[in-house]
């Protein structure tokens, strides 16, 4: 039998209670295997007694969640016994917010667990709580040095049916992009979505189209020199190491459904350069997958939603497919 995912919680105060709960309420009609949420077994009463949902809470460990799963939400408590407060954040919270994410990863390595998927996060709240990392990437690059020697690269894709992105940069202010931008952080980057496109996903020889950094892709350098001097290098080197890249393309032009036909993923220069795209093309659809790990992780591609907790209008479709995501991708495979 498969192992469990494990669910971090995530903010209490936003829709990450919600969607876990909606989501075991459609289990069945979305073929959903077994899965167990880390965090406050008593506000996820609270929170299903709030949206009238009907979900049964049932407090577990790991190893109880596939016989309990059937019957009820497992959840492996680790809180105690928060105030259900939808849309009103508190850094008191932050600490089980942050060990509910230690404590998945923890059950991978341990073997309790296959796979880990983790609901929204307040970077803000966190911070308020000490958190030291810029986002859910940063950290699960720290808690995967345990996994094995030698570096660890997180890299964040957003990916759906119809689009998958790569920032290359990430949680960095817009101003600071530029200075950022080498031509090794672009083939670092590329060559580990090459590889987990072709490990992970199962696709043979990925494509990767790159976009630049100005825009036109710099006009051959009447729009600022970076696309000629460390975009277009990269793409070379990529090429030059046996992934099939192409660009610097123009962003503007790389989102048509023409266009996606002649790639597999797209890395970007920075953040919104991309996930602007791909949550207009596939909002409720789309998964944060972080790449480059000894293990799967998948979150939801949306935040905390504060103004939808507690009310039942938050929509668990970017969970499922999270959760889905990472079932297939942490599948254990028969033998030969």
């Amino acid at each position: 039998m498969q192992l469990p995912l494990a669910i971090s919680m995530g903010e209490p105060a936003g829709i990450g209670p919600d969607v876990a709960l909606m989501a075991w309420r459609d289990r069945r009609d979305n073929g959903l295997p077994p899965f167990y949420v880390i965090g406050d077994a008593g506000l996820m009463e609270l929170r299903a007694a709030r949206l009238g949902i009907g979900v049964p809470v049932v407090p577990c460990l790991p190893e109880e969640a596939n016989e309990t799963f059937p019957f009820g939400l497992p959840v492996l408590d680790i809180g105690d016994g928060m105030d259900d407060r939808p849309g009103d954040p508190t850094p008191e919270t932050g600490l089980v917010v942050i060990e509910a994410i230690r404590a998945g990863v923890d059950h991978i390595r341990s073997g309790r667990a296959r796979a880990i998927v983790t609901a929204p996060i307040s970077k803000a709240v966190l911070a308020a709580a000490g958190f030291q990392h810029p986002g859910h990437t940063e950290f699960l690059g720290e808690l995967a040095r345990p996994f094995r020697v030698g570096p660890v690269r997180p890299v964040m894709m957003i990916w759906s049916e119809t689009l998958a992105v790569v920032p290359v940069t990430i949680h960095i202010p817009i101003s600071e992009v530029p200075a950022r931008l080498t031509t090794n952080l672009i083939v670092e980057t590329g060559a580990v979505v090459a590889h987990d496109l072709a490990t992970k996903f199962g696709i043979p020889q990925p494509r990767l189209a790159v976009c630049g950094l100005n825009p036109h892709a710099g006009e051959n350098g009447l729009i600022g020199m970076e696309d000629q001097e460390v975009v277009a290098p990269a793409v070379a080197e990529l090429n030059r190491i046996g992934i099939a890249a192409t660009g610097p393309h123009p962003a503007d032009t790389l989102f048509h459904p023409e266009a996606r036909t002649t790639y597999d993923a797209v890395l970007g220069m920075y953040h919104d350069q991309v996930l602007a795209p791909v949550k207009t093309i596939a909002f409720d659809e789309g998964v944060n997958v972080t790449l480059g790990l000894p293990f799967i992780r998948t979150s939801p591609d949306h935040g905390t939603a504060y103004s939808l907790a507690g009310t039942g209008r938050a929509r668990p479709t970017s969970m499922i497919q999270s959760i889905a995501l990472a079932a297939r991708l942490s599948q254990k495979k028969p033998a030969a």
